[in-house]
């Protein structure tokens, strides 16, 4: 069988002779070429494993050829060479399909990482001929996921930093799951870290990891999130809430594509694909000097967005069997009945699957005989449209006890009756666990409902625990 060939573009013949013996050593076949005509006669001949070229050639950029290779009928992968300091050049090279880029001046390190990654494409690619791909975890026939599935496919054969975007709920973390299990990283890691959820002084040491002994508590070494996902992805969800000092930190680990652990003097090399995700506007987060433009533009070489479930409301049947099936676990699957169906379909859900899935677990242990009714939804209806009475008979129907409550009413009325009683209910239920010192069992009790029935109501009103 014969070794994967390569192809190395490059006007330098001394860099490229430095690519030419790395390759060989790595056993693996080399064609040269120092121009774009010649590459482009290579490219007619044979297939590669891999393009590298520089980014400024004697006829022409190497940008040319991300192009031609991307619009081709079996795209290889191809990685661009920049000068160094020039991370524009590899931001355009990125969105215009490259595979992945080196700096000068080129580290043998840095060229055998994305070698190896290219192969790994090579071989998915062989092995998707003769079996199926993997299922996709998003669900959904609209043409909005159809959209979205094709551009994780697109997504998944490239190196290029990814930013998700979308509404809190909408599957944002199945989606980056999805690049990585398409990917050719699929054998590796897949590492997700809530970056709101790390305090800021443990920050760097969770991210780049520590030496024994670097701070008090640090008994051994240990690896950070960066080497458990060496080889495969690291996800950065919620990255809108990093601080500013760790966005430094972040974003030199990104451009070197080396960390330093806490109490180490020296650099490692990591390789891990980044795929970030935020329900944030980052590019008005930017305006506001909240976020690094540097670090934006590093994170968001490619943006694939995630559509609310209200743009998908096709989708909804499916997704809430799927989601059934998985709560039935052995037991019996219970279903929506068409009248159930059609009241969720006219939901705007504000919580997106998240929401959905909360609706029909809270249904579950309501419904009778396995099937899901409207009632058992508990939907929050809008307000009925009400017919103005004469003065005169609104006031003859109105009791001492209508009197009394009355007066107890606020003069001005609330924009929204259902936002104005999430409210007083918010607060009531806020001021049962202050009593309790937030011991939720006895707030139950001190407000007359099960425990059950109070999870549930935080869950839908917001309440948190306190930090």
């Amino acid at each position: 069988m014969s070794s994967p060939r390569i192809l190395v573009i490059d006007d330098e013949a001394d860099l490229r002779e430095l690519l030419e013996i790395t390759l060989l050593k790595m056993g693996l076949d080399v064609d040269s070429a120092e121009t774009l005509t010649q590459a482009r006669t290579f490219l007619a001949q044979r297939d590669y494993a891999l393009v590298l070229t520089d980014m400024r050639l004697p006829d022409g950029l190497g940008i040319e050829l991300v192009h031609e290779i991307t619009a081709s009928a079996r795209p290889i992968p191809i990685a661009v060479i920049t000068a160094f300091g020039s991370a524009d050049n590899a931001v355009t090279a990125l969105k215009a399909g490259a595979f992945d880029y080196l700096s000068k001046p080129v580290r043998v390190e840095q060229l055998r990482q994305v070698v190896h990654s290219a192969l790994r494409i090579d071989k998915a690619d062989t092995l998707a001929t003769s079996a199926a791909a993997p299922l996709l975890r998003l669900v959904g026939e609209s043409a909005a996921m159809q959209d979205v599935r094709a551009q994780i496919v697109r997504l998944a054969r490239s190196m290029a930093p990814v930013a998700i975007t979308g509404e809190s709920g909408s599957g944002k973390e199945l989606a980056a799951r999805d690049i990585h299990s398409q990917s050719a990283r699929a054998g590796k890691a897949f590492v997700a870290v809530n970056c709101g959820a790390i305090p800021e002084a443990l920050m760097e040491a969770e991210f780049f990891g520590y030496r024994k002994g670097a701070f008090t508590g640090a008994a051994e070494d240990r690896d950070g999130f960066f080497q458990a996902a060496s080889g495969g992805t690291l996800m950065l969800d919620e990255v809108a809430d990093l601080p500013l000092a760790m966005q430094v930190k972040l974003l030199r680990a990104i451009q070197e594509r080396r960390v330093r652990k806490v109490g180490a003097t020296a650099e490692e090399p990591v390789d891990v694909r980044l795929i970030s995700a935020t329900h944030q506007n980052l590019a008005d987060w930017v305006e506001q000097g909240k976020f690094r433009q540097d670090l934006y533009y590093r994170l968001n070489v490619i943006e694939l967005r995630l559509p609310p479930l209200r743009e998908r409301r096709d989708d909804v049947g499916l997704l809430a069997g799927v989601i059934l099936q998985r709560l039935a676990g052995t037991d019996a699957v219970t279903v929506l009945s068409p009248e159930a169906l059609v009241a969720l379909q006219g939901c705007t859900f504000p919580g997106n699957v998240r929401e959905l899935e909360n609706i029909l677990e809270r249904a579950m242990a309501f419904a009778s005989d396995n099937v899901i009714e409207v009632a058992d939804l508990a939907l929050r209806q809008p307000l009925p449209v009400l017919v103005a009475e004469p003065l005169a008979e609104a006031a003859a129907i109105v009791t001492p006890v209508d009197e009394a409550r009355a007066a107890k009413l606020p003069d001005a009325l609330p924009e929204s009756l259902p936002d104005h009683l999430d409210d007083v209910e918010r607060e009531i239920i806020r001021r049962a666990l202050a009593r309790t010192h937030f011991n939720r069992t006895q707030a139950a009790e001190l407000l007359g409902i099960s425990f059950r029935q109070l999870r549930y109501r935080m869950q839908r009103l917001e309440i948190h625990g306190p930090e």
